[in-house]
């Protein structure tokens, strides 16, 4: 299998930037799949490569699966450290619209593991104008 090329910044940008107008107001006409599923998997694969590793496992289902962070590998069962939400507290994340503890407190994220709120270090990924 040939190696993952990284995420392009400026399609990530672009991506995120598209759903400018429903990340801030929810009360916005939903984004279609197609364009909602690339600004998911470009956010999570530039976490990806900005904090490379393998300790965290991050999910956004049905999307996206990636793991991040330096320190244990996890190779078979149920990693120890599991971050998963859905994609539109994904990308707030993403944003820097919301925090990681405020959407932990909300209950919009779900984090198990000793390292798993680490995640938080590493975001925003995008920040929108």
């Amino acid at each position: 299998m040939p190696a993952r090329r990284p995420a392009d910044p400026t399609k990530t940008r672009a991506a995120v930037t598209a759903l400018a107008t429903w990340l801030r107001d929810p009360g916005a006409p939903a984004p279609d799949r197609p364009a909602l599923a690339e600004a998911v998997r470009l956010t999570a694969r530039t976490l990806e490569d900005t904090a490379p590793g393998h300790s965290v496992e991050v999910r956004v289902p049905p999307f996206v699966a990636v793991q991040c962070i330096e320190g244990p590998r996890h190779t078979r069962g149920n990693p120890p450290n599991v971050v998963e939400t859905d994609p539109r507290t994904w990308l707030l994340l993403a944003a820097g619209i919301q925090t990681m503890a405020d959407a932990v407190a909300a209950g919009t994220v779900l984090a198990s593991g000793s390292r798993a709120g680490e995640i938080a270090d590493w975001l925003p990924l995008v920040t929108l104008d």
